[in-house]
C-alpha cells in the first residue's frame, strides 16, 4: 500500500512539472531586426566574396549531376 501512494506521488509529481511551462513568444521591438543578419553564399572562404566566381561552381556542380552529359 505505501509503494502504491509513493509510486502515485512520484507520478502527480511529474505531471505536475510539465504544467509550469513558459511563454515562448518574442517580443517585438519596433525598428531594430533581431534575428542574425543574412550572407550571401559567395561571401565564404572558399570564393572570397566574388560571385562570378560561385556562379561557376554552381554550374559545374548542376552539370555534374546532369545525368544526360555526363553519359555522353
Amino acid at each position: 500500500m505505501r509503494a502504491t501512494m509513493v509510486a502515485l506521488a512520484v507520478v502527480a509529481a511529474l505531471g505536475l512539472a510539465g504544467c509550469g511551462e513558459q511563454s515562448q513568444e518574442m517580443v517585438q521591438k519596433t525598428g531594430k531586426y533581431q534575428g542574425k543578419p543574412d550572407t550571401v553564399p559567395w561571401d565564404s572562404p572558399q570564393f572570397g566574396g566574388k560571385q562570378a566566381e560561385w556562379e561557376r561552381a554552381i554550374q559545374a556542380r548542376t552539370q555534374n549531376q546532369n545525368e544526360y552529359s555526363r553519359i555522353q
